[in-house]
């Protein structure tokens, strides 16, 4: 077959998942000519409660250099036309400040800093944080500064991300329990997260439960910080991300199945921590607790690929589901191109 067959020729795809991979790589794949359908669930999943941070070089770990390479590829993505179409109040922070807030978390981050700099991805250290972020407490001084991550309104992004899929004529259909409800397409992707494994038995994806919070700014209060705020607390991490209402604040992480209770002890250790790195954010209104599951895999690399002649896979994506969107559409689309190539 042909690589330079009419766009109304490349065939039907079946995407099963409707979270913010299922529909970046629905997205692309209409574009590319495509016939797309795309099976969904009504219930609220891991992107509706995601960070929504873009953030390869502040969650990045040593030994982790596979993952810090698509992050950042997927970065430069999301900069270089990911966002097109895209309503522009979804970025919702430009850059990163990490910090730290006793000796040990210092050192931690210094460990970070030059790894990334040892990777060939440098980040600006500071030993003045609070002058780049007024709204850090006294005696935050240590961290680093990463320019080029961005965040994003997960759920404004989901929102526009079916928005332009409806517009390029993508079709709905119910959640696929099992491939055989997939059957009349020539292709499908699998991309519903932790119940991956279902329609394709053997899968390494777990869930990972992860606690978040929403405070909504009052009038009165200090203001929503400009920029996204990680900080490591006594060992322990914690992030706020800005939104135009308030920030959101995360996140816990349990091996607890397919719970997703909110517990007294995470909303309590995640409210603590936040307020140790800022203290204005006890003013705020605690407008929402939730938890999601997060599609974790063992070594934290996420599976994206073809599993067979058919049949794909974009799962796995552990805590970096938005900031890996790119690249998955952009790598599910070139499989797709070489089948068409054979």
């Amino acid at each position: 077959m042909s690589a330079q067959l009419p766009a109304h020729t490349r065939g039907t795809l079946a995407v099963v998942g409707g979270g913010v991979i299922g529909l970046s790589v629905a997205r692309r794949a209409l574009q590319d000519g495509w016939s797309v359908r795309v099976h969904r669930t009504d219930e609220a999943g891991a992107s509706w409660v995601a960070g929504g941070m873009l953030a390869p070089h502040s969650e990045g770990w040593p030994g982790e250099a596979q993952l810090l390479r698509i992050g950042l590829e997927s970065l430069r993505l999301w900069h270089d036309g990911f966002l097109d179409g895209l309503p522009a109040e979804v970025v919702t922070a430009r850059q990163s400040l990490v910090v730290a807030v006793d000796r040990a978390d210092a050192a931690d981050l210094r460990t970070v800093a030059e790894w990334l700099s040892g990777q060939g991805h440098p980040v600006t250290p500071t030993s003045t944080a609070r002058d780049i972020e007024p709204l850090l407490a006294q005696g935050i001084r240590h961290g680093f500064l990463a320019d080029t991550e961005l965040a994003v309104d997960n759920r404004a992004v989901v929102a526009a991300l079916a928005a332009q899929c409806e517009r390029l004529g993508v079709r709905w259909a119910p959640p696929a329990s099992d491939l055989s409800e997939t059957r009349d397409a020539d292709a499908v992707v699998i991309a519903n997260g932790i119940d991956a494994p279902t329609l394709w038995p053997g899968l390494p994806v777990r869930p990972v439960k992860g606690e978040v919070l929403r405070l909504r700014w009052r009038r009165g209060c200090l203001p929503v910080p400009q920029r996204v705020v990680r900080a490591r607390v006594h060992g322990r991490q914690v992030y706020v991300v800005p939104r135009a209402d308030g920030v959101v604040v995360g996140a816990t992480q349990y091996e607890h199945g397919r719970d997703t209770a909110t517990t007294v002890s995470g909303v309590r250790d995640l409210l603590d921590d936040a307020c140790t790195v800022m203290p204005a954010l006890g003013e705020y209104e605690l407008a929402e607790a939730a938890a999601g599951l997060r599609p974790m895999t063992p070594d934290n690399l996420p599976l994206v690929g073809r599993l067979d002649e058919r049949t794909l896979v974009a799962a796995g994506h552990g805590r970096s589901g938005f900031l890996l969107a790119p690249w998955t559409a952009q790598t599910i689309a070139a499989e797709l191109e070489g089948a068409l190539v054979r």
